[in-house]
């Protein structure tokens, strides 16, 4: 039987944070840790998403309470700016650590 001592604990993939785990959505979290805030313009251009894509993943985030949306005009041109909550700065800060110890228990011969 092979031994599979290298393999990490699957039980620590479960318990990552699924709202926070998909690609877009850790890159939108990820983006938002610098600033203050961000606006939908400037997200799109970090990470080279359509508008419908990143609005869904948006959305997501704020219904799970980890970003706040704040709408306002610019001029005559609405503008739409992003910021993490305390929640979600907590959840993802969980989130890095839960996935640096998962790094760090994976064992490569």
């Amino acid at each position: 039987m092979e031994n599979n001592n290298h393999l990490p604990d699957l039980d620590k993939l479960v318990d990552l944070d699924k709202v926070i785990h998909e690609r877009v959505r850790l890159g939108i979290m990820s983006a938002l840790t610098a600033p203050q805030e961000l606006s939908f313009i400037e997200i799109k251009g970090i990470l080279n998403v359509t508008d419908g894509n990143l609005a869904r993943h948006l959305r997501i985030l704020e219904e799970n309470g980890y970003i706040t949306a704040e709408k306002k005009f610019i001029g005559r041109k609405p503008n739409t700016s992003y910021k993490l909550t305390n929640s979600g700065k907590e959840a993802f800060k969980d989130y890095i650590t839960r996935l640096e110890k998962l790094v760090r228990d994976i064992q490569i011969d």
